[in-house]
């Protein structure tokens, strides 16, 4: 079964993003559904956003805002998962005027 874990590093301060809400979505015949919910910890991590996920489109949004973060209240990042793959990890680096992610391990 393939699984999606997150994490919010600030780089700006050169710590964990927490208490950021993330959620995650599906794409399906009738719009995008929730599929699973999570509030960063204290290391800034989701560990188990989404378990027992299938092949198809995705997207996560970081409720950057609540953050502090006002240039970008909101991350959203749309995703295509395989479910051939057992493990997916998307960190989110966050500054005040940036973000970046990529697929980690």
């Amino acid at each position: 079964m393939t699984s999606l874990s997150t994490h919010v590093l600030d780089t700006s301060a050169g710590s964990p993003g927490v208490g950021i809400e993330v959620a995650m979505e599906r794409l399906g015949d009738g719009g995008w559904s929730v599929v699973g919910e999570g509030t960063t910890d204290g290391n800034g991590r989701i560990s188990d956003l989404g378990v027992g996920l299938g092949t198809g489109t995705y997207r996560l949004r970081f409720a950057t805002g609540s953050y502090g973060n006002s240039l970008y209240p909101e991350v959203t990042v749309v995703l295509s998962l395989d479910e051939a793959e057992d493990h997916y990890h998307i960190p989110l680096l966050l500054s005040p005027f940036g973000y970046t992610t990529y697929r980690g391990s």
